[in-house]
């Protein structure tokens, strides 16, 4: 037989247990750890560990350290990934136990909870969304990145949008209830990753969209950044520069953001205040622009 007729008799042999199909149904879901998954199947870990390790060794699952975790999740790239989809599609759309623990892992996930927002925060977020929506209707968003993406209120709010997401962020504890918000509000096609945002673990140009989530107010090397950034946007890509404005700093921002995207090589167009009176965010869009970066 080819090496992908194996391949496949092994994939198809792997799901032959219902144990391994279950955990296959929910790492569809979003990524998973090995404890919560133990959690749900009601089996001791390493029986589980042994079950996702005979997932990843088909190529149906693969895992990833963040921080003190080890993650689980079905591969977004690759070559196993248009396999992986193709088997996926096979599993029943209404399985009672598929829902079941599905249901187990939104309640262990509900229950970490998150710190609540003041009203007037509240608000704000409404206007901004409803921005950021008008942004992106007219133009697909493509393969996503989201750097400082905080709890994951942005990718929840894109990520239907957009073919993939990933978050980064520097805060073991934001990506972890990211990943809670994420799954509770049935997000599955986000990944959420550790990373330096002058130095992304990603490749020269494997974003069709890259937002800057509220991280160059505070940025030692904001121009350095900026620079990283450009470096991951495809040709055609564009950048989302998001940025909160505090007490009146709206215009000094404003200038601010301008500087540092001609050096960093970038064209801005005039970003958006929100709301328009006392704005408490400001949003622009950048491309990269002709000539190469100054030194950040």
């Amino acid at each position: 037989m080819q090496n992908s007729t194996e391949q496949l008799v092994l994939r198809l042999k792997a799901l032959a247990d219902p144990v391994r199909l279950r955990l296959l149904a929910l790492c569809r879901r979003g990524e998973c750890t090995v404890s919560e998954l133990t959690e749900v199947m009601a089996q001791s870990q390493p029986r589980v560990s042994q079950h996702l390790k005979r997932l990843c060794d088909t190529g149906l699952l693969e895992r990833f350290r963040d921080g003190h975790f080890v993650y689980y999740r079905v591969p977004s790239r690759g070559e196993n990934s248009a396999a992986c989809r193709q088997l996926l599609e096979l599993l029943p759309d209404q399985e009672p136990l598929f829902d079941t623990d599905f249901d187990r892992l939104r309640a262990l996930r509900a229950a970490r909870g998150g710190p609540a927002l003041r009203e007037a925060d509240r608000d704000g977020l409404r206007q901004l969304r409803r921005v950021l929506i008008e942004l992106t209707v007219s133009r697909p968003l493509g393969d996503l990145l989201d750097v400082g993406s905080g709890q994951g209120s942005i990718l929840k709010l894109l990520a239907s949008r957009a073919h993939r997401a990933v978050g980064v962020d520097i805060d073991a504890d934001a990506r972890q209830l990211a990943r809670a918000e994420l799954l509770l509000a049935g997000v599955a096609n986000c990944s959420l990753r550790k990373g330096d945002m002058y130095a992304l673990p990603f490749a020269e140009g494997e974003f069709d969209t890259v937002i800057l989530d509220d991280v160059l107010g505070t940025a030692e090397r904001p121009m350095a950044a900026l620079v990283e950034a450009r470096r991951l946007l495809r040709p055609a890509g564009r950048l989302l520069l998001l940025a909160q404005a505090r007490d009146g700093e709206a215009a000094a921002l404003e200038r601010r953001l301008a500087e540092w995207c001609r050096g960093a090589g970038l064209r801005l167009t005039a970003p958006r205040h929100i709301p328009s009176k006392e704005p408490r965010w400001l949003l622009a869009v950048a491309t990269a622009a002709d000539g190469q970066a100054e030194a950040a």
